[in-house]
């Protein structure tokens, strides 16, 4: 599992150990009450949502516990993350900044938690994976894990790297791995967390982290032809994985130099949800979303932002400008249009009329600009 770390369990627990779990799990409730007093993202009235919340219940609801782009942290708004919720059981979309606190503000339960996706792996969409396991592995009140490890889809290796943009040298993190997967992702945060993990195992009788996740990296059919130097050719959507609640599908999108990252599209016996990830324009989204209830899909303002031409060109190979977002819902045939991933780089917040407004042009659905701890109902 870790290279030199063979990723053993700990075995039997000895009487201490379990002792001092049990007396963690008894203070844990006014821990927690203590962790939310201090606000933070979303409003005072979903800060004080139940535990439960909704999960408990039927139907399929999606939670949008973090809407920001990009990985300068704001103060109004946490990281891109989501929770879809089918009949209580939650998959998670993405665990950017804040994700974790977001996950507990909304009032979410870590042991009803089954899977998690992730777009691809730049660091605002993973920034909380980890702790889901580390500090979500631990809570007294239904540890992430309690119903078995938590199935992660990821993208593999990138097999290669881009040329600097704008030419000329550029370091290289990591030489010997510096294009690692979600496997060796996970595995390097098991070596840089190790030691903090194992004396929770000891002192706390905290369960193995390593046994709390089971890993796949998502592959992409060989007939796409895809590779670094190809990201996103069109293609067919293909499947992920499917359970008793949720089939996931997949395409590759144009993200920059990113590779691979993914859309995913949920199928439920509710109705469906798109996830676009990060993406420029492309075939392959309206191909995936076709007819879906509910598209989420990332955007950007450009217009009025004092920047370079070349990084105004940057950022448009990378996303959809909010203006010009409507017709590619028109061209999916989704019933509702919902943003998330929302970055205004010419206002320091999003004017949610204005965005509106912008979104509506080319789309004939309903379309909400998406708000942190926003709950979507889909039944």
């Amino acid at each position: 599992m870790c290279g030199s770390c063979d990723g053993t369990g700990t075995g039997t627990q000895d009487a201490t150990r379990i002792g001092r779990r049990r007396l963690l799990a008894a203070a844990g409730g006014a821990g927690l009450a203590l962790g939310l007093a201090g606000g933070g993202f979303g409003t005072p009235a979903a800060s004080a949502a139940p535990r439960e919340g909704k999960a408990a219940g039927a139907g399929l609801e999606l939670v949008l516990l973090g809407t920001q782009a990009g990985p300068p942290p704001r103060p109004d708004r946490a990281g891109i993350s989501t929770a879809l919720v089918v009949d209580g059981r939650i998959y998670l979309v993405d665990c950017g900044r804040a994700s974790v606190t977001q996950f507990v503000r909304a009032g979410l339960a870590f042991d009803k938690i089954r899977a998690i996706f992730l777009t691809h792996l730049h660091i605002d969409h993973v920034a909380d994976y980890y702790d889901y396991f580390v500090l979500g592995g631990n809570d007294p009140h239904g540890p992430l894990g309690a119903a078995g490890p938590v199935d992660v889809y990821g993208p593999g290796p990138a097999g290669g790297l881009p040329p600097a943009s704008g030419g000329g040298p550029a370091p290289v993190i990591c030489p010997s791995d510096p294009t690692p997967g979600t496997r060796a992702m996970t595995e390097n945060c098991h070596r840089a967390h190790a030691y903090s993990s194992n004396v929770f195992l000891r002192d706390a009788g905290s369960p193995d982290v390593t046994t709390l996740m089971n890993v796949h990296e998502i592959a992409v059919p060989a007939s796409a032809g895809a590779s670094y130097r190809r990201t996103a050719p069109t293609m067919r959507p293909f499947p992920v994985m499917s359970d008793e609640k949720v089939r996931v599908s997949a395409v590759l999108v144009p993200h920059g130099p990113v590779f691979p990252s993914f859309a995913f599209r949920f199928d439920t016996a509710y109705g469906s949800v798109t996830f676009s990830g990060d993406t420029t324009y492309t075939d392959n989204l309206p191909a995936l979303a076709q007819d879906t209830d509910i598209l989420v899909h990332e955007a950007i303002n450009v217009q009025g932002a004092p920047m370079p031409p070349a990084l105004r060109d940057h950022l448009l190979q990378s996303h959809v400008e909010v203006q010009k977002l409507g017709p590619v819902a028109e061209r999916s045939g989704a019933k509702k249009l919902v943003l998330s991933h929302i970055a205004d780089m010419a206002a320091p917040r999003i004017d949610t009329g204005r965005w509106e407004a912008w979104a509506r042009n080319g789309y004939r659905g309903p379309v909400v600009v998406g708000e942190d701890l926003q709950r979507i109902a889909l039944r």
